[in-house]
């Protein structure tokens, strides 16, 4: 890798984009202009994900064809091979290459056999983007067979993925929580068991369309309906709940979807629902991109109901001061100079209405 002043340059011009609040559109062009300079990639793939679940959402890519997305999630949920984004995460260090991960033999992977080997690229390196110990997206770059990364190029963006993360949370914040009307009415969208579409309604047509696809086309799947199925087949128990994801769509709306068996026509079949969320799904998500704490999104959820400093220092069991440093770190992290302001910045239509019909506020912070 260049250790140059030009590279050192570059290094601080990315650092310096992601903490100007880009929409994500523009940071990944910033961002990947400067990678191609400094950390060189023949393909890259990188995607948001849901910081509760993991699930990946709002892929991009370059020179990956659209049609091994489905591959992709396949390989992630139900297949057996190395540097899966599961065990990355929990990973200390969150970045490590295939060459590494195989000892220099990629061919025990199953996802080069199957996918890099035929379109000439060999080498990996998969990074998770966290910060604070929340994984906010993943980016993963390759390269053309014979051209292994080195240890100093992953140290390089294990330092760098930070700044992402941080990039990817503030631009959920600057996309805000408004929403424009729409008709949300449930969408069900039919999948066979393996994972092609068999019938739709029109809401699930129209939760499509505003998706989007990987490719653009509307016949493929959108990359989300993708991810909650295949999650679903991985299920090893019946008893295991079933999956969810919550997601922002193009349009600004969040949704969530959801994945359970049915029988169609005495066959199985995987039904994919797909909702505008509730204010109990959004506001976690909401919370964490301010980089709250568990406790000060506990406090946040009792100012939301209308609590004062000492009825939540009762309800915590803490001292009002203690309550009032929270309170500090909240007004500091969000921007938000008062309590009113603090409950417009975060939870705007999303928790009012909850806070209005007298709702009790859970141990985690969120509603029940």
């Amino acid at each position: 890798m260049d250790q140059t002043a030009v590279a050192h340059d570059i290094t601080q011009s990315i650092v310096k984009a992601c903490h100007s609040g880009l929409p994500i559109d523009r940071l990944r062009a910033e961002v990947l202009s400067g990678l191609a300079r400094v950390l060189p990639a023949d393909a890259v793939w990188w995607a948001a994900v849901d910081p509760a679940t993991l699930l990946f959402t709002n892929t991009y890519g370059v020179a990956i064809p659209a049609d091994a997305t489905g591959y992709f999630v396949e390989n992630e949920f139900l297949h057996d091979d190395f540097n899966k984004w599961s065990e990355l995460s929990r990973d200390r260090v969150g970045v490590r290459s295939l060459s590494q991960a195989t000892g220099g033999s990629l061919q025990r992977s199953e996802r080069y056999r199957d996918v890099f080997e035929p379109l000439g690229l060999g080498d990996e390196l998969r990074t998770v983007l966290r910060v604070q110990g929340t994984t906010w997206g993943l980016l993963c770059l390759h390269r053309e067979a014979g051209r292994d990364y080195a240890r100093a190029e992953a140290d390089w963006i294990r330092r760098l993925a930070p700044h992402l993360a941080e990039a990817m949370r503030v631009a959920l914040l600057v996309q805000g929580i408004e929403r424009s009307e729409y008709d949300g009415a449930p969408g069900l969208i039919i999948l066979s068991p393996t994972g092609e579409i068999v019938g739709s309604n029109p809401a699930g047509d129209r939760w499509m369309d505003e998706l989007g696809s990987p490719s653009g086309d509307r016949a493929d799947l959108p990359i989300e309906v993708q991810a909650v199925a295949a999650s679903l087949r991985s299920l090893v128990t019946v008893d295991a709940p079933p999956p969810r994801l919550r997601v922002r769509t193009r349009a600004g709306r969040w949704v969530v979807l959801h994945a359970s068996w049915m029988h169609v026509a005495d066959d199985d079949a995987i039904a994919v629902i797909v909702e505008e969320a509730m204010a109990t799904e959004v506001a976690p998500v909401i919370m964490l991109a301010y980089g709250l704490t568990e406790r000060e999104r506990v406090v946040t959820g009792l100012v939301s109901s209308g609590l004062s400093t000492a009825e939540i220092a009762t309800e915590l069991r803490i001292t009002a001061d203690t309550v009032q440093d929270h309170l500090k770190s909240i007004f500091r992290k969000t921007g938000a100079g008062s309590r009113t302001e603090l409950v417009a910045t975060i939870l705007r239509r999303q928790y009012l209405p909850r806070v209005k019909a007298g709702d009790r506020v859970a141990v985690g912070g969120f509603f029940d």
